[in-house]
């Protein structure tokens, strides 16, 4: 069944039409809601909210851009409901707050894989993890972020840097 065909059947309550899309998204999706979530539980838990949500609002797609793009919106505003809503993300620290630091050296991220990255990534504290994801993974701009999660740009920013500087830390104790 082509994507457009299932999306009709879906939008027409057709249990066999959303059991084929979810096991068409739900790998892509579960890699979504493991960046956000830091742990697989919770991750499972972002993924059936993701596809209740889906199911109950497939009716407003209206195939202006891709489905998938869609989709993956959906799962990321279920996950940063969930840790709103558990506030995970309040432990932001202003840009002006940080100390002076000397930048650091990126380019141990390439002497990784993508897997080692992801797995420090998911180790990341819940805001900083957030905001990483948002920005260098998502594409969000700060501003973007802080409307979202309810912060401040500079919040956002700092948490950004802050991040980017504890995954330079863990790749260069990989490296020892």
């Amino acid at each position: 069944m082509d994507e457009k065909k299932l999306i009709e059947s879906c939008k027409n309550n057709d249990s066999r039409a959303q059991r084929q899309l979810y096991e068409t998204f739900a790998r892509k999706m579960m890699s979504v809601c493991l960046r956000y979530a830091g742990n697989r539980e919770t991750a499972e838990d972002f993924l059936q909210e993701g596809f209740i949500r889906v199911f109950s609002s497939i009716q407003s797609y209206n195939y202006e851009g891709s489905f998938e793009g869609w989709m993956r919106r959906i799962f990321v505003n279920t996950a940063l409901e969930a840790l709103r809503r558990n506030d995970l993300l309040r432990n932001g620290v202003e840009l002006e707050a940080l100390e002076p630091q000397q930048e650091a050296d990126y380019s141990a991220v390439d002497r990784i894989s993508a897997d080692e990255l992801m797995e420090l990534i998911a180790q990341l504290p819940p805001g900083f993890r957030t905001v990483f994801n948002m920005f260098a993974v998502e594409g969000y701009s700060h501003r973007e972020i802080a409307q979202a999660l309810h912060i401040t740009e500079s919040t956002s920013r700092s948490q950004y840097t802050r991040a980017k500087r504890l995954l330079q830390k863990w790749i260069q104790e990989l490296e020892q």
